[in-house]
């Protein structure tokens, strides 16, 4: 089996610590010991399990692109690194010909989009990693487009936790927005509920203490005009390993897209679900 290389970017950030780990561990792939990092980051590498990483800036991310690319062609991209960076990253993948799996919510997600379409490189952009919340959301889609207004005249509520450093609102909250308009209901993403403060996650939502640092809970209530009928659909994420599993699926699966010669496409989770 060809072994997959992959660059992580994101760390010494949680989520991308996570990957790394992960990926050091799995025969499918080969880290390349290099991440994209914030501008305020001053270590120069962080080691993770024993493997050191290069932590790079972004005003130093050219002069390593010749170094990624020593490592041969087939080299993948992950993103785990801060809405701000989202656009001028993949603006950065799309020039050095890094396919790659966009994992960071927020940024311009047109722009995003339209840049993948206009460069030579393929990419995976999904709000949510997970796949069993993104088969979730396939099914409120199915739903929306089979049954419009099936929820006219209902009141919704969204509400989502999230750890404290999470800066934006939730990208599966806001996909979510769009299902439920075509269902019948007036909502915006300014009405999404965010939470991000540890002492009421932890005292009014009831979140574990030891997960208080990475979770995603997200509740989506709806009840008719005369209160008499209500629906409630929730999903509790504790940790972040299962965003990790479907993210190195992802990988996988833009690997054998590029290799079957796919170049300015862009796939979504749902994609990697089918598996086509």
């Amino acid at each position: 089996m060809e072994t997959i290389k992959v660059m992580v970017n994101g760390a010494p950030g949680n989520v991308a610590r996570m990957v790394i780990r992960q990926v050091t561990r799995d025969s499918r792939f080969a880290l390349v010991p290099y991440s994209l990092t914030g501008p305020e980051i001053t270590e120069a590498e962080c080691t993770i399990d024993g493997t050191k990483v290069q932590l790079i800036r972004p005003d130093e991310r050219e002069t390593i692109f010749s170094a990624v690319r020593e490592r041969g062609a087939g080299v993948i991209c992950i993103d785990f690194t801060h809405p701000s960076a989202v656009n001028d990253n993949a603006d950065f993948y799309c020039a050095c010909g890094l396919p790659f799996v966009m994992g960071t919510t927020g940024g311009d997600r047109d722009r995003l989009v339209a840049s993948v379409k206009a460069s030579g490189v393929s990419a995976v952009i999904a709000p949510n990693m997970a796949k069993q919340i993104v088969g979730f959301q396939a099914m409120m889609a199915y739903a929306a487009e089979t049954f419009p207004g099936l929820f006219d005249g209902y009141s919704l509520e969204i509400m989502e936790s999230h750890q404290q450093g999470k800066a934006d609102t939730s990208g599966t909250a806001k996909a979510m927005v769009g299902y439920f308009n075509s269902l019948g209901c007036a909502f915006t993403e300014d009405d999404i509920k965010k939470e991000r403060d540890p002492e009421r996650q932890k005292n009014i939502w009831g979140i574990p203490e030891a997960c208080l640092a990475g979770h995603a809970w997200h509740t989506y209530d709806l009840v008719s005009s005369d209160g008499t009928v209500k629906f409630s659909f929730t999903h509790n994420v504790n940790g972040r390993e299962v965003y990790v599993k479907g993210t190195l699926d992802a990988v996988e699966y833009l690997h054998h897209k590029v290799a079957q010669g796919s170049c300015g496409r862009v796939f979504t989770m749902i994609d990697v679900l089918k598996g086509r």
